[in-house]
């Protein structure tokens, strides 16, 4: 069972700091402390939203319009954190 706990972990702690890196990114961008005029930043920034877009899509077809507000980072990050910490331990041991 280890050998499958082990890399779950890891996928699920990479996907916790790629989601917290994209909204710390998006808060320093709508803040205009990072300028999506540079290419550097917005190269980092395009990326991390076509690796998280699917995900938190998916999220936002359930959830209700909140449109100046978007909730899918919150709950995509509760879900990770839940899995990571409280499910897949107790599935696994």
């Amino acid at each position: 069972m280890m050998a499958i706990y082990g890399p779950l972990r890891l996928i699920l702690d990479v996907a916790f700091f790629i989601m917290i890196a994209h909204i710390i990114m998006s808060w320093l961008i709508s803040f205009q402390v990072l300028n999506l005029h540079q290419q550097f930043v917005a190269q980092i920034w395009y990326g991390l939203n076509r690796l998280l877009e699917p995900i938190y899509s998916r999220i936002r077809r359930i959830l209700p319009d909140t449109r100046p507000l978007d909730l899918a980072p919150l709950i995509a990050i509760i879900i990770v954190i839940s899995l990571r910490d409280y499910i897949l331990p107790a599935i696994l041991f």
